[in-house]
């Protein structure tokens, strides 16, 4: 990093804090007490805080580690600068532990953004900087900066243990993956993501190797025609099914072995993935949650995937292969008509704005659902497309880890998309740096207004006394 950069991604992320801090003392002024889902949270953590390890609420579904982590920070910092009584662990203070997981993830984001994209001497410092800021402040995953729930953090262990496999550091990959783990255990797809990339990088020298091999076969190593698909599992068939090559990527990938062997005891010794009240976490084949996501995606990375570019080049690629698209709308149509699952949550509590999407949008007719697929083809198509400087190997390996951790979930729930969306906007090539400012000033306003929403719309329930807030 050159002085010039450090300078001002110094005061990026100086002036990001300093503002996340003003914020953060207004949202306690307000809401004191624990909202929502801390009513669980802060009460466990606070039995940690005193000693009491085994005391556990049925209620939650995660494991400890937000808990765990949160006495780590706290007890030390209650000894050295004396702080005693009801000021130790006390709500405020245990949201201020989220505030520093995102200080953190806004200087791990920064470095992901240097490694993935190395090679691209095009990039400026300045975009870089301006970047980082944009993810930083991504609505969804800001908003619960400023509450005691276990996005900050698991987003946090997460990317570090993305940035130290990306490294080569696998075995402290692993490690920090099993920290992602105790967070939430869908975090363990991301350790599999992790290990994938390993195994896409090997896949990838092989492939190249074979088309070397067969210079008369044009066969590209990013993207091509149905035909090529075919040739590449063709590919991979041979190339797993041999002894040597299993050897290589085990040796490579050997710790996140470990750490997948340690997640399927867990789930057997368990009874489940879920802690807790597993009555209204269900795991279920819900597939349309992919389509879901990918409009979700669409949206927040607007200013990049609806551009009259994509859009004539979407119609082009629509007209090109007429057959192929008419069978993914038949397959997304029977998948919808199938697969859709309407959680009890999401029609129950006007808290969300899933609540408002779903009675706005998917309850205006039964037919809505099905209305909705050249939608969710284009938005497939345009984040396959913006990922096409990836390899193709690269490619499958993270579709499947979005489908694995996006399908399961019966509950549409926003929190859910944020990893799979970083992990993608992560790797996506630079856009200009006009569209780079519109994202930017895109999530600032969604921010301003989702923070307005919580601190001056309240409203309460007819059998209830308790303030009610919007959030995400």
């Amino acid at each position: 990093m050159e002085r010039s950069e450090a300078y001002g991604f110094s005061a990026a992320m100086s002036g990001a804090f300093l503002l996340s801090c003003l914020l953060f003392a207004a949202i306690n002024r307000r809401q004191r007490g624990p909202y929502m889902d801390e009513a669980f949270h802060v009460p466990q953590a606070q039995a940690y805080c005193h000693g009491r390890f085994l005391q556990w609420d049925p209620m939650i579904t995660t494991l400890p580690g937000l808990y765990l982590v949160s006495v780590g920070v706290v007890k030390p910092a209650a000894w050295l600068f004396g702080w005693t009584g009801s000021v130790v662990c006390s709500v405020g203070m245990l949201r201020f532990i989220n505030l520093l997981f995102s200080a953190g993830n806004f200087y791990l984001l920064y470095l992901l953004l240097l490694k993935i994209h190395l090679k691209n001497k095009a990039v400026s410092a300045f975009q870089r900087i301006l970047s980082t800021l944009t993810l930083a402040v991504f609505p969804t995953l800001y908003f619960f900066t400023f509450l005691y729930y276990t996005d900050p953090g698991s987003v946090f262990f997460t990317l570090f243990a993305y940035l130290m496999c990306l490294d080569g550091n696998h075995k402290t990959s692993a490690l920090l993956g099993f920290c992602g783990f105790m967070f939430r255990q869908t975090n363990i797809v991301w350790t599999v993501f992790c290990a994938g990339n390993v195994v896409a990088g090997k896949l990838n020298e092989a492939w190249k190797t074979e088309l070397q091999k067969k210079k008369d076969e044009k066969i590209s190593s990013k993207k091509g025609s149905f035909s090529d698909l075919i040739r590449i599992l063709q590919f991979l068939i041979k190339y797993f099914i041999s002894p040597k090559n299993l050897v290589t990527l085990t040796a490579l990938t050997w710790p996140y072995i470990i750490l997948v062997t340690v997640f399927f005891v867990f789930v057997f010794i368990n009874g489940g993935i879920v802690v807790g009240d597993r009555s209204s976490h269900e795991a279920c084949l819900h597939f349309p949650q992919l389509f879901y996501f990918l409009s979700f995606t669409v949206f927040f990375s607007f200013p990049h995937l609806l551009t009259p570019a994509k859009i004539r080049k979407f119609l082009l690629s629509l007209r090109k292969h007429p057959v192929q698209y008419s069978l993914i709308a038949v397959v997304s149509l029977f998948l919808i008509w199938k697969y859709t699952y309407v959680h009890k949550y999401l029609l129950a509590d006007n808290r969300h704005y899933t609540f408002y999407v779903w009675r706005k949008v998917f309850q205006r007719h039964e037919l809505v659902k099905y209305v909705l697929v050249p939608i969710y083809i284009f938005a497939g198509w345009s984040v396959a497309d913006t990922l096409k400087s990836k390899s193709i190997f690269w490619i499958l390996m993270y579709f499947v880890c979005l489908l694995a951790v996006t399908v399961p979930q019966k509950l549409l729930e926003f929190r859910y998309f944020i990893l799979p969306f970083l992990i993608y906007r992560l790797n996506i090539p630079f856009p200009s740096l006009y569209r780079q400012l519109l994202e930017l000033a895109f999530y600032i306003v969604v921010n301003a207004v989702t923070f307005y929403f919580f601190l001056n719309r309240t409203f309460q329930w007819p059998n209830s006394d308790e303030i009610q807030r919007f959030m995400w």
